[in-house]
């Protein structure tokens, strides 16, 4: 099985967490690889992926622009139907919009044809419903956090593997 992580990270953050998110989708027996919008993407290794999980800092109570462009241009050449989607997102306080920047993003993922990952409350604790948030200025938010986006990429990997490979 194959999961692809697709992010932007200004302060690298994101990207942290992505690999988090990683660590989870491996301890699975899944394979996962990152990719920074700000690079070329592999193209192929996303169309054979199952899922494609993306992740976005938060900026202004939302998604980052950059993600907005990379779906509204960028991912023009790259079909994302059909594939079990998800979503993460970091963000500087509980107020400042992460929840908001997941949803914009589910927004863009469902227009696009993706099927939408949630454990909602049917797994328990943590409760994930729409995808992790780390918060780095909450003390002890951002380093804590780090074993729910495993968890996250755990979960996210079991449910691509009972859709795609039963």
């Amino acid at each position: 099985m194959k999961i692809s992580i697709i992010y932007y990270s200004k302060t690298g953050h994101t990207k942290e967490m992505g690999e988090e998110i990683a660590a989870g989708i491996r301890s699975e027996g899944g394979e996962a690889r990152l990719f920074s919008i700000e690079e070329p993407l592999d193209a192929e290794y996303i169309a054979s992926s199952d899922g494609v999980i993306f992740g976005t800092p938060t900026y202004l109570a939302s998604t980052c622009w950059q993600m907005k462009k990379w779906f509204d241009v960028d991912s023009a050449g790259i079909s994302l139907a059909g594939k079990l989607g998800g979503v993460y997102s970091t963000a500087h306080f509980a107020q400042g919009g992460g929840d908001i920047a997941v949803m914009t993003l589910i927004g863009h993922m469902l227009v696009k044809g993706m099927l939408i990952y949630s454990g909602g409350s049917s797994l328990g604790k943590p409760y994930i419903h729409l995808g992790p948030v780390a918060l780095d200025a909450v003390e002890g938010h951002y380093e804590n956090s780090r074993e729910t986006f495993r968890i996250f990429g755990k979960r996210f990997a079991d449910k691509a593997g009972e859709i795609f490979h039963k």
